[in-house]
């Protein structure tokens, strides 16, 4: 029987460990990559979209302690503003953007600026809040450096989103990105219909 110098059994015990090693690390590579262009379903995934959304448009900007971020709501690209008599299953999608993005970014280490609060807390007879639009209880708004905002692009299944971080002084646009919002994220889309402007939501009967 032939026997094996120590040195070299160390020596090839350290390749094949090498070997096994890689082996898994492509492995893992492929299953991330696999995770990543999974098909997600869209009922519920609204924080999923909004995630990737976010990593777009973050990408290349870096968070500064003396930098104010103001994010306000997603508007048509049409028309510029909210249309109450255009109701479909994507209706929440502009105030779940704003609300979702100032989440992503106070995450990443953003400044953002709640320029909906009050300066008193307004009680109610079933609920207290801090929280308003009525601009006549809402304070100066303070000193914003930049805009986090965007639009929206209704499609036969969804909308495209486009978002961007606009400097407040000069108008630059500093970052931008796109994803397309699938229409079920709020509702599945056979139990929702629209009609002469309403919503109505369709109950299953068994």
């Amino acid at each position: 029987m032939k026997v094996i110098p120590h040195a070299r059994r160390l020596t090839m015990l350290a390749a094949l460990s090498a070997l096994l090693l890689g082996g898994c690390a492509s492995e893992n590579s492929a299953t991330v990559l696999q995770e990543e262009n999974m098909a997600v379903p869209a009922l519920g995934n609204m924080e999923y979209h909004t995630y990737v959304l976010a990593n777009e448009l973050f990408a290349n900007l870096r968070p500064s302690r003396q930098a104010k971020y103001a994010v306000v709501g997603f508007v048509p690209a049409d028309s510029m503003e909210y249309n109450p008599n255009n109701q479909d299953p994507l209706m929440m999608l502009s105030h779940q953007l704003e609300e979702g993005l100032i989440t992503e970014a106070t995450k990443r280490g953003y400044t953002t600026q709640e320029f909906k609060l009050t300066d008193d807390i307004i009680m109610g007879e079933r609920a207290d809040r801090v929280l308003t639009r009525d601009v006549d209880l809402l304070p100066g708004i303070e000193r914003v450096d930049f805009y986090i905002t965007g639009t929206v692009i209704r499609q036969q299944s969804g909308a495209m989103v486009n978002a961007r971080v606009i400097n407040a002084r000069t108008k630059d646009v500093v970052a931008a990105a796109t994803r397309f919002f699938p229409e079920g994220l709020f509702w599945d889309e056979e139990k929702v219909t629209t009609r002469n402007g309403r919503l109505y939501r369709n109950e299953d009967k068994g």
